[in-house]
C-alpha cells in the first residue's frame, strides 16, 4: 500500500541509506526520470552511480549538507528528455536517529511551467519598464480622475514626478478653458481622439491629441488609460502652413487673397459703424530698372525695407499688404474725409521717397499711388481694390511720384476690348471653360511613355478652342494668371490620379509654374494641397519653370524649389539655352531635368550650329546626372540624331500633337508596335 501510494504522488520519491547513499527505496516517476522502468531497478544502486556525472557534481554540496544534518531545499535546470530545460525543485531531508542521521529522504518537484511562466512574466514586466522608458507619449492611469500611475514620459513632458502626480486630478493638468469638455469625455467614457492643452509644471502650455479608453476591474470598478502625443510640433506646423497661405513669403505681409478677406470683414465693421475707409494702391516707380541693373536680391532687399517703411507709418487699425513684385496695398481705417486720405498717402510718399542705403550706395524710389474711398467709390473690396489700381495707372502716366484719388472717368483709360477679354477671361475661369490638353514625352532609347506636359487651353464659348498664347501673357499682365495657373495644377493631378487608377502607367504630369505665379501665389501651399486633395504621389508631378526664375537669385524662389525637392517633386527648366543660361545655378538649385528649346531642334540635323548647341546641353545634362528633353521633335532625323547624343526624353508634333485628355487612351493604343501602357 505504501508503494501505491507512492507510485501515485506528483512528485519524485526516493530514500537513500547513509553515508554510502545506496538507494534502498523510489518511486515509478524517480525511476523513470533516471531512465529505469520501475524503482526496483534503482535498488542497491548508488546515487552517484545513478547521477550523471554533471547532475552529480551538482547536487554533491547539498547532499553533503543534508548528510551533516541540515535539510535542503533549492532549484536546479535539468535537461530534459527532447532537449528542453526542466526546472526540478528538490528537497533533501536526512533520517535521523539517535542524533545519527541514518539516511536521506529525496522529493523531486517538477515546476517546469511555474517557472515558465514566471520567466514570461519577467520579460513582459521587462519589456514594459523599457516601453515606459522608451515612450514619447504620455500614459496616464487614473480612476474618477484621480490618478493611480504614469510613465516617465508624463514626467518630462509635464514636469511634474510620477510620485507627485499620483493621487492628483487629472484635470488639475488640462488647461481651464478645456477643464469641463475634458471632464465630459471622461465622464461619457469617450474614446475618440481630442485635442486639449494642458499645462506644464513651469506655467508653459503644450497642445497634446488625447485618446482614452476605459478599462473594467475584477471589484466591478472601471479605470480610465489615458494616452497623450504631445503635438506642439504639428500646431506650430499648421500655424506656419495657414500663415504661409495667407502672407507673401518676402516681406510677411498679407497676400492679396488675406487682404481681400480682411477688408471685407473690416467694411462690413465700418458700415455698421457708418465710418469711413480709404484703400492705397502702391506700386514702386521704375522698380524694373533696379532689379535690372543691380539684381534681384537688391530688389528684393529693398521691397523688404520698403514693407518695414509702411508698416511703421500707418496707424494701429490699419492694414497693410503685398499684392506681388512692387505692388502695396494699404487699408486706412482712421479716416473721415478724402483730405484725409490723401494726407496718409502723401506720407507714404515721403517715407517711401526717402533714401535707402544699398550696398553703401543712397537709393531713392517714388511710388504711384491711387485712392478709392469707402463708401464713396464702392462697399465691395474687390471693386475698392480695382479702383484703386485705377487711379494709380493714371498716378503713373502722370509721371509717377504723386498720388490720385479715384473718379469714374479713369475707366476709360484701358481699351474697351481689354476690359471685355478681362471680363470674359474671369468667367472663364470662374465657369470652368478652362480645358487641359496632354502632349506626351517619350524615352528615345525605347520609344515608350515616359510623361505627359499639361497644356491649357481656353474653350472659348463662342471663338471655340483658343491656344494660350492668345491670353496667357494677357492674363499675367491683368494678375489672372494665380488663378489660371492654380486650376491647372489641381487638374492635372486629379487626371493623372484617375488615369493611375485606371490601371495606366504610373508616369509624371509636368505643370509649367510662370515667374509671376512665384510672386503673386504661395506656389508652395498650393502644390501641397493639390497633392493632398487627389491623392497622387509627389514623385508624378513636375514643375517646369524657366530660366529667368534662377537667374533672379531670390530667396523666396530658392526656398520653394527647395521646399519642392524635399516634397519630392521634380523639376525641369523650360526652354533651356535661351535665356543667360548660367551653369553656377544649375549647381545651386535643385533640378532635375533640362528641357532643350523647340528653336535649337527645328533646323537638326542640317544645322551645324544647332546640332553643336544640342551636343553641348546633352553633355552638360549627363555631366551633371540631369535628364535632358527635346522639345519640338518632327522628323525620324532628329530623332535619330538625338538617339545618337544620349539625349534621354523627347517631345514633339511628330511625336503627338496635345491630345484632350478623352484622346490619350486612343493615341496609346495606335503608337508603335509596342504597347506603352503596359
Amino acid at each position: 500500500m505504501l508503494r501505491s501510494v507512492a507510485d501515485a504522488m506528483p512528485a519524485q520519491m526516493a530514500y537513500f541509506e547513509a553515508p554510502s547513499l545506496r538507494c534502498l527505496f523510489a518511486n515509478e516517476r524517480y525511476a523513470q526520470a533516471c531512465g529505469q522502468p520501475n524503482g526496483k531497478a534503482l535498488l542497491g544502486r548508488t546515487l552517484q552511480e545513478i547521477l550523471s556525472p554533471p547532475v552529480w557534481q551538482s547536487n554533491l554540496r547539498h547532499l553533503e549538507q543534508c548528510l551533516a544534518g541540515v535539510p535542503q531545499h533549492y532549484s536546479l535546470p535539468m535537461q530534459g528528455s527532447r532537449g528542453d530545460t526542466r526546472m526540478l525543485e528538490i528537497h533533501l531531508a536526512p533520517h535521523t536517529e539517535n542524533d545519527a542521521v541514518q539516511g536521506v529522504f529525496l522529493l523531486v518537484y517538477d515546476i517546469t511551467h511555474n517557472w515558465r511562466a514566471e520567466q514570461a512574466a519577467r520579460a513582459s514586466q521587462e519589456r514594459l519598464e523599457k516601453f515606459n522608458a522608451a515612450s514619447e507619449e504620455i500614459i496616464i492611469f487614473h480612476q474618477n480622475g484621480t490618478i493611480l500611475d504614469a510613465n516617465q514620459a508624463a514626467e518630462r513632458i509635464t514636469g511634474y514626478s510620477v510620485e507627485s502626480l499620483r493621487g492628483r486630478s487629472i484635470f488639475d493638468l488640462v488647461h481651464p478653458d478645456d477643464r469641463v469638455r475634458t471632464m465630459g469625455y471622461a465622464h461619457q467614457n469617450y474614446e475618440d481622439p481630442y485635442e486639449v492643452m494642458i499645462m506644464r509644471r513651469d506655467g508653459r502650455c503644450i497642445d497634446v491629441e488625447v485618446t482614452g479608453r476605459s478599462l473594467s476591474q475584477t471589484d466591478g470598478t472601471t479605470q480610465r488609460i489615458v494616452v497623450a502625443r504631445d503635438i506642439s510640433v504639428r500646431k506650430q506646423a499648421q500655424a506656419q502652413a495657414v500663415f504661409m497661405t495667407q502672407h507673401d513669403l518676402l516681406t510677411g505681409l498679407p497676400n492679396r487673397q488675406h487682404l481681400l478677406r480682411y477688408t471685407e470683414q473690416t467694411l462690413h465693421r465700418l458700415a455698421e459703424q457708418q465710418r469711413q475707409a480709404a484703400l492705397l494702391f502702391i506700386n514702386l516707380d521704375h522698380f524694373k530698372t533696379l532689379n535690372d541693373s543691380l539684381g534681384y536680391f537688391a530688389g528684393d532687399e529693398v521691397l523688404q525695407a520698403m514693407a518695414l517703411r509702411l508698416k511703421a507709418n500707418i496707424g494701429p487699425e490699419d492694414f497693410v499688404a503685398r499684392l506681388g513684385n512692387d505692388e502695396f496695398v494699404v487699408l486706412v481705417t482712421q479716416i473721415s474725409s478724402c483730405q484725409e486720405a490723401k494726407a496718409v498717402a502723401e506720407k507714404l510718399l515721403l517715407s517711401i521717397h526717402a533714401p535707402h542705403a544699398l550696398a553703401g550706395m543712397p537709393i531713392s524710389l517714388t511710388p504711384s499711388i491711387g485712392i478709392s474711398l469707402f463708401p464713396e467709390h464702392s462697399r465691395k473690396s474687390e471693386e475698392l481694390l480695382r479702383q484703386a489700381n485705377q487711379a494709380m495707372l493714371v498716378a503713373k502716366e502722370n509721371g509717377g511720384a504723386n498720388t490720385q484719388v479715384y473718379a469714374t472717368s479713369m475707366d476709360g483709360t484701358v481699351p474697351y476690348e481689354e476690359l471685355v477679354l478681362e471680363r470674359q477671361l474671369r468667367e472663364a475661369i470662374e465657369q470652368n471653360q478652362l480645358v487641359l490638353h496632354y502632349q506626351p514625352q517619350l524615352c528615345l532609347k525605347t520609344n515608350t511613355l515616359a510623361g505627359f506636359e499639361a497644356l491649357v487651353r481656353w474653350n472659348h464659348p463662342q471663338r471655340g478652342l483658343v491656344g494660350p498664347d492668345k491670353f496667357i501673357a494677357f492674363a499675367e499682365k491683368r494678375r489672372l494668371i494665380s488663378g489660371i495657373g492654380r486650376w491647372v495644377l489641381f487638374e492635372a493631378c486629379r487626371q493623372l490620379k484617375a488615369w493611375h487608377d485606371a490601371g495606366l502607367p504610373k508616369v509624371p504630369v509636368a505643370v509649367n509654374i510662370s515667374p509671376l505665379e512665384l510672386r503673386q501665389r504661395d506656389v508652395l501651399a498650393d502644390i501641397e494641397l493639390a497633392l493632398k486633395t487627389t491623392g497622387l504621389a509627389p514623385q508624378y508631378l513636375e514643375i517646369e519653370i524657366t530660366e529667368s526664375v534662377l537667374m533672379q537669385q531670390s530667396s523666396p524662389a530658392h526656398s520653394i524649389l527647395k521646399a519642392l525637392r524635399a516634397l519630392g517633386v521634380h523639376i525641369a527648366i523650360d526652354d533651356f539655352g535661351t535665356g543667360y543660361s548660367s551653369l553656377a545655378y544649375l549647381k545651386r538649385y535643385p533640378i532635375d531635368k533640362l528641357k532643350i528649346d523647340r528653336s535649337f531642334i527645328t533646323d537638326t540635323p542640317h544645322n551645324a550650329d544647332d546640332v553643336a548647341i544640342v551636343t553641348a546641353i546633352i553633355q552638360m545634362g549627363r555631366s551633371l546626372q540631369l535628364k535632358v528633353l527635346a522639345e519640338g521633335v518632327e522628323q525620324d532625323a532628329q530623332q535619330a540624331l538625338l538617339r545618337s547624343l544620349g539625349c534621354d526624353l523627347m517631345q514633339g508634333f511628330g511625336l503627338s500633337r496635345p491630345l484632350p485628355a478623352s484622346q490619350v487612351h486612343a493615341w496609346w493604343q495606335s503608337w508603335g508596335t509596342q504597347p506603352l501602357f503596359a
